[in-house]
């Protein structure tokens, strides 16, 4: 509006999860007013530009924040669009399983979210390159993008991460696959697994902790093979999942790594469906993922600052936050 003083920030929505959107719009002009900043232009997304174009022309327009109201497929949209730049993230969680909103701390209701958006410390963290798919969370190949793929999206939309859990019953039975897989510039291993999933942040949906050790901001990339054999194997891993157990064996390994080959032992015509924080991409027998050290500028409670050790204020550690 004219007159209007301060920086002006862009809200990138997913309609499809917000119920009124005449009663965001109004929380986002409250709580800009609030901090000083201009009133917010409202950008819905579409089946076209999930986000990515949206956050990309806001920036251009002069945009000093995007704020992804959505779930990990629209913070995943605009941290493409941001990436390597220096106007920050926030997030107004409103997805199914929101992982990065919960590894950064960042309240689950709509106004204190705001907040953060409006008030909250700016902190640089990493981002993954899945085949040239930014992901934010997690890519991975197998089981887990089988499980995204079998989620229905009505069920995603009312009953948030449950409707993973559903999917993933129908999935365990999957056959395991032959991979080989080589991380930084060691030596190729062969694994029978139902899926390798490379991490950036560590929690599952409903907040499991697989990678217990995975950071949003330490430069590195966490990597699981998992293959349970039957269902006593699959107890074994959801204990120690829920647990947050470190105790890997041959059912369930993890690595660290900058640098991750996957290739799928398959026939010629047959392709593995993958997935990159919770959307499916082309599916392929291989998949190259590389860390991209530092690479978003995200919004974080202004009262988490401490980027090491353990306890709640460790605001970019997963298991702490989950």
């Amino acid at each position: 509006m004219t007159g209007e003083t301060g920086p002006r920030a862009a809200v990138v929505v997913n309609t499809a999860r917000i119920r009124d959107a005449a009663r965001l719009r109004d929380a986002c002009e409250r709580a800009a007013a609030a901090a000083g900043w201009q009133r917010p232009v409202l950008l819905p997304t579409t089946s076209d530009d999930p986000g990515t174009g949206l956050a990309r022309r806001a920036v251009d327009a002069g945009a000093a924040l995007v704020v992804a109201v959505g779930g990990d497929g629209t913070v995943r949209a605009c941290a493409q669009a941001l990436a390597g730049s220096e106007v920050p993230l926030a997030i107004v969680p409103a997805g199914s399983a929101n992982l990065t909103a919960n590894a950064l701390g960042t309240p689950g209701r709509v106004r204190p979210a705001l907040a953060v958006a409006f008030r909250g410390r700016d902190r640089r963290i990493d981002l993954g390159d899945a085949d040239g798919s930014v992901f934010v969370a997690m890519a991975g190949m197998g089981l887990d993008a089988a499980v995204v793929g079998g989620a229905a999206a009505a069920a995603k939309r009312f009953t948030g991460w449950p409707a993973y859990a559903a999917a993933a019953a129908g999935q365990l039975l999957r056959r395991p696959v032959t991979f080989v897989i080589q991380v930084d510039d060691g030596q190729p291993m062969t694994r029978r697994a139902r899926c390798v999933t490379v991490g950036n942040s560590g929690a599952l949906p409903g907040g499991f902790a697989i990678m217990p050790e995975a950071r949003l901001d330490d430069g590195r990339l966490d990597v699981v093979v998992l293959a349970p054999s039957g269902p006593l194997g699959w107890a074994d891993v959801g204990y120690r999942v829920a647990l947050g157990s470190r105790r890997d064996d041959a059912q369930l390994e993890r690595f660290r790594a900058a640098t991750v080959e996957i290739r799928a032992v398959v026939p010629a015509d047959q392709q593995l469906p993958r997935q990159a924080d919770g959307e499916l991409i082309e599916p392929a027998s291989t998949l190259a993922v590389r860390v991209l050290a530092g690479a978003l500028l995200v919004r974080v409670p202004s009262g988490a600052s401490r980027l090491t050790g353990s306890g709640p204020d460790d605001d970019l550690t997963q298991a702490g936050n989950a």
